[in-house]
């Protein structure tokens, strides 16, 4: 019996595959692309947790197929040879309820788990991928909360409690846990991530960009969604101070390219492009590159909030799959067992419908079906920063169909919170002339 790099005993078959073994268990808390490596020890080693993370590995692909290539791991891990510790045969089980399409079991699985092994963090940082995905940042919280006394030691944790703070609003905690693993680990990239969040919620858009920026050398060795997602983030705050050319460039060289083919990739080329429009820049023909990629998820349905941004892609490019897209996700919704129906049903289909609406000019379906899913959106997943995008096309399209007032309504609301925001404060400022209020106006321009 070996042990893995967080002290939690380990059954292997060879000696040779703790390294590989070790490399999933922390590249996967430093979001390393190291994690892949579990392939190869899987391919030579039928340990049952390692063929259980190589499951897990595939099934992060997010594709409606990522269930079909992880189940002959996960058969392999049920049909091992050696006998799992119960550590094993309880993470073991958290997948296979994953695989089998029941996340909410899966869930319940891992809080048991964490529960009884506080310092598996790899069980953790699953338990906060389903929960995040869910909308449950309180749930994030009191998971990463019970594990502390028991694994303060590592820094990740405290990236993973930072951005659990931050997703529940309580910003000053964050930023604390943020620091203090940057601390611990300068090279963090989860809680670089966390306190952009932190900054771009309270406003400091030029501090937000000259952190990202005095970190973004350490952003090596990543996996594809964390080095673009971190790149994506600097964009915004390019956006904010309107440096259109700036947050252009990092599309072209950061955050679209790395891994074409990967959901989480696709999701921030799309939120970034859609993002640069509304602020009035000209993206020329990306669209068209990001919608070829888009085709190939036409059948997943597997996250809501993957499809929406799926499907704003593909309309945006003007491709007529989009309607195939809508077609699915409304079958789908209607299939969803409760309750994750609601999410499908009740925020994903007006959401969706509201998009289409909008990347084809139907200002006034855009205001009605995006206006009926807005106070529900949490219920999709992703994070605040992510789902704005969809506010900023609800706001678009009020203005576009002649609401200025509700416009002003919640511009204004927004620009007090964020004063240093280039980018709101001209949006409010049309909004204002619009309204008559020209002398409000000049004081924003």
């Amino acid at each position: 019996m070996w042990t893995d790099g967080l002290g939690n005993p380990l059954g292997l078959q060879h000696a040779a595959s703790l390294a590989g073994t070790n490399d999933f268990v922390e590249g996967f808390m430093a979001s390393q692309s190291r994690v892949g490596n579990i392939l190869e020890t899987a391919a030579a080693d039928e340990a049952p947790l390692v063929q259980a993370y190589a499951a897990a590995l595939h099934m992060f692909a997010e594709t409606r197929s990522a269930g079909g290539n992880a189940r002959p791991f996960l058969d392999k891990a049920l049909a091992s040879p050696l006998q799992p510790t119960a550590r094993e045969s309880s993470f073991i089980e958290a997948v296979r309820a994953w695989v089998d399409g029941d996340v909410l079991r899966s869930v319940r699985v891992l809080e048991q788990h964490l529960r009884n092994w506080p310092r598996d963090l790899v069980a953790l940082k699953l338990a906060h991928y389903h929960l995040f995905n869910l909308g449950d940042s309180p749930g994030m919280l009191r998971l990463a909360l019970a594990c502390l006394p028991h694994a303060a030691d590592v820094p990740y944790l405290h990236g993973m409690l930072a951005f659990a703070w931050e997703q529940c609003h309580l910003l000053e905690q964050a930023e604390a846990s943020a620091r203090r693993a940057i601390a611990m680990e300068r090279n963090e990239p989860w809680a670089h991530h966390a306190l952009a969040h932190v900054m771009l919620t309270q406003g400091r858009i030029r501090e937000g960009h000259d952190f990202l920026a005095s970190v973004s050398d350490s952003w090596v060795g990543l996996n594809s969604f964390m080095v673009t997602h971190n790149w994506w983030h600097q964009a915004l705050f390019a956006l904010e101070l309107e440096r259109h050319e700036e947050a252009l460039a990092l599309y072209d060289s950061q955050v679209w390219g790395v891994a074409k083919d990967y959901s989480q990739d696709e999701v921030n080329a799309v939120s970034l492009l859609a993002r640069l429009e509304l602020a009035g820049a000209d993206v020329g023909q990306r669209w068209q590159d990001l919608a070829d990629h888009l085709l190939l998820h036409l059948d997943d349905q597997v996250l809501p909030f993957l499809d929406m941004q799926y499907l704003y892609g593909l309309a945006r490019a003007g491709r007529p799959q989009a309607d195939r897209l809508l077609h699915n996700i409304e079958t789908h919704a209607a299939q969803v067992a409760p309750p994750l129906r609601h999410a499908w049903q009740r925020v994903c289909v007006p959401a969706s419908r509201g998009l289409l609406a909008h990347a084809r000019g139907d200002w006034a379906r855009a205001v009605d079906q995006l206006g009926q899913a807005l106070p529900r959106l949490t219920e999709i997943g992703g994070s605040h920063a992510q789902r704005d995008l969809f506010a900023q096309v609800h706001l678009d399209a009020l203005v576009r169909d002649g609401h200025l007032a509700a416009a002003q309504h919640l511009l204004q609301q927004q620009l007090r919170g964020q004063p240093e925001s280039l980018r709101l404060r001209h949006q409010a400022a049309r909004v204002y002339r619009g309204l008559g209020l020209g002398e409000i106006a000049a004081s924003l321009a």
